[in-house]
């Protein structure tokens, strides 16, 4: 009962990452080499080098051969990669504007794409009304309406 409580306070925690990226530091933690790790477990280290740059994702079997050799607890890292799934499938799911009547310059910084555009609404609205056009302003202003750009625009 306690691992499990502990168990869910971690995925809790870590909910939405990539599962590799936690791996990675669970890695380091242990002061491990990856190259070293996954021939020890009969794995490519290409293939455990992509999953901890979030190029791949966590398959069972390899999960499973992970969590023995960290000391991790069984499914540690197919829960993250479920809830990361499910993260990933909320963003596409998610309500957008339309990025045509966007330019990705105003965002160089970032990927339109990976916006939680919800979340993320005060920073959005703030960038194209200080660099956008009248065709971009538009469009945030259809998209989030004006009493929201105006609350945005006008609090200091």
């Amino acid at each position: 009962m306690f691992t499990f409580v502990r168990l869910k306070q971690e995925i809790d925690i870590l909910k939405g990452i990539h599962p590799g990226i936690v791996l990675e530091r669970k890695i380091k933690e242990q002061h491990l080499k990856k190259g070293r790790l996954a021939l020890d477990i009969n794995t490519y280290p290409q293939t455990l080098t992509a999953i901890t740059k979030g190029k791949r994702d966590m398959n069972t079997p390899l999960a499973l051969k992970l969590e023995e050799v960290l000391g991790l607890e069984e499914g540690f890292f197919m829960l993250l990669q479920v809830f990361y799934d499910i993260k990933q499938e909320k963003l596409k799911r998610q309500r957008t504007p339309d990025l045509t009547k966007i330019r990705s310059v105003i965002f160089w910084d970032t990927k339109l794409e990976s916006f939680d555009w919800q979340r993320q609404s005060k920073a959005i609205i703030k960038r194209v009304f200080e660099r956008g056009n009248e065709k971009e302003k538009k469009e945030i202003t259809r998209f989030y309406g004006q009493d929201k750009v105006n609350e945005v625009l006008t609090k200091k």
